[in-house]
């Protein structure tokens, strides 16, 4: 359980929720456990990549705040209320409830500026992106302005490097946006709207048009990579931020596989890697990356669900241990978090196992700072389930109380 601001206490989530096959915590366990013998997911993984070189760690190890953008409206059939803010207990990691910023549309992702005094969000569904300013002493926010996105839909976005910018992609309309931040956090008008170039998937329903789901930084933050999951294509650009221009890359894509869907990015922390989830076939790409061309080559993809799944699914998060040495994925659908050893040599990904997500939609996942807990976001059953990582096998197992909170798609955890 969680303890508000006003010292109310939220349940925990019943257990009964988060089934996998119509069966309850019991039977979950023993088929989650069938699932992982009959595909050989409690095989040790390879030797680990060497540690990288990390920043200095915040006093509180497991972030400050963290930020929850949701759902609210009713074509969505959402139950969020607007963004929420809680702060995190520095010795257990514990959510406590601050803030609901409300009275706002799908505020459905979430991005800090480089400093993390500002917070910014994008209005799925709508056109636009607000910006807030935030209390670095308490963690709560006070809206500032809203400013248009000139496209339809907007899903993610990013601060540029040297924090002049902000980069967002538009999915129903298929552009990324360039907007101007001030140093007092507010925006200004659209300075560039790149259209993305290509012919759709064979998907009749999901591949209509150009549907760009993430505008995402290498880990040098010399190029932005674009998943498309209209198009089957990844793009790449430079950032010119004396112009604030981007600039397509050289090639400017690559194409994935048909039908794939390409909507989320990872990158190694230290290895010339990343890996992708391709949505609509259920599956994850490894890709090496060249790091001075911002180029991707496919080298391995391999499905995002266990062979026992039979029924439909679409993958939507992927995020990867401050090691290197494992990957998760999310599937809705299924339900289930997967979970990936990256062989040290090859880069080559291994399933592990797949955890029940104990809810259902499980659209975000993200670890927190101290790269200990990974957090599920599951939209459709309104709760933020914790899981803790074993280091050394990359198996998941619960940990914590559950959240609730109305249609959960996004969590940021501040440091500062």
């Amino acid at each position: 359980m969680y303890t508000s601001a006003e010292g109310r206490t939220a349940q925990q989530a019943n257990p009964q929720t988060g089934h996998l096959n119509g069966h309850g915590a019991r039977g979950r366990r023993a088929v989650l456990g069938s699932m992982m013998a009959a595909t050989g997911a409690l095989a040790r993984p390879a030797a680990s990549f060497a540690q990288p070189s990390a920043d200095p760690r915040p006093a509180n190890a497991f972030g400050r705040f963290a930020y929850v953008g949701c759902r609210t409206s009713k074509e969505r059939d959402a139950r969020g209320e607007g963004i929420q803010v809680y702060r995190i207990d520095s010795a257990s990691g514990a959510w406590t409830h601050v803030q609901l910023v409300k009275d706002l549309v799908n505020p459905s992702f979430l991005a800090f500026d480089r400093t993390q005094r500002f917070l910014y969000a994008v209005h799925g569904d709508m056109s636009d992106v607000s910006a807030f300013r935030i209390d670095v002493t308490d963690g709560t926010l006070t809206f500032l302005e809203r400013r248009s996105t000139e496209g339809k839909n907007p899903v993610h976005l990013t601060p540029d490097e040297e924090n002049r910018f902000i980069i967002l992609a538009n999915y129903a309309t298929g552009t990324v946006a360039v907007l101007p931040r001030r140093d007092d956090g507010n925006l200004d008008v659209v300075r560039q709207l790149e259209p993305l170039p290509g012919d759709p998937g064979p998907n009749k329903v999901d591949q209509t048009a150009s549907h760009p789901h993430e505008v995402a930084w290498d880990r040098r933050r010399q190029f932005l990579i674009v998943p498309d999951k209209g198009l089957d294509r990844i793009f790449t650009f430079r950032f010119d931020a004396a112009q604030g221009k981007l600039i397509a890359g050289d090639p400017a894509f690559v194409q994935v596989r048909p039908g794939a869907g390409p909507r989320h990015v990872v990158f190694h922390p230290k290895a010339a890697l990343a890996f992708v989830a391709h949505e609509l076939d259920s599956s994850v790409g490894a890709y090496r990356y060249d790091v001075d061309r911002g180029t991707l080559t496919a080298f391995q993809v391999i499905p995002s669900i266990p062979d026992t799944c039979t029924g439909a699914n679409t993958a939507a998060e992927i995020d990867i241990t401050p090691s290197g040495r494992f990957v998760f994925v999310s599937n809705r659908g299924h339900d289930s978090i997967g979970s990936f050893s990256v062989d040290a040599s090859s880069g080559r990904l291994a399933p592990i196992g797949w955890v029940s997500s104990e809810g259902h939609g499980p659209r975000f996942i993200a670890l927190d700072p101290s790269g200990t807990l990974l957090h599920v976001a599951n939209e459709n059953s309104d709760t933020i389930v914790p899981f803790r990582l074993d280091a050394d096998t990359g198996q998941l197992s619960r940990a914590g109380d559950v959240v609730q909170t109305g249609s959960p798609v996004c969590i940021v955890f501040s440091t500062i």
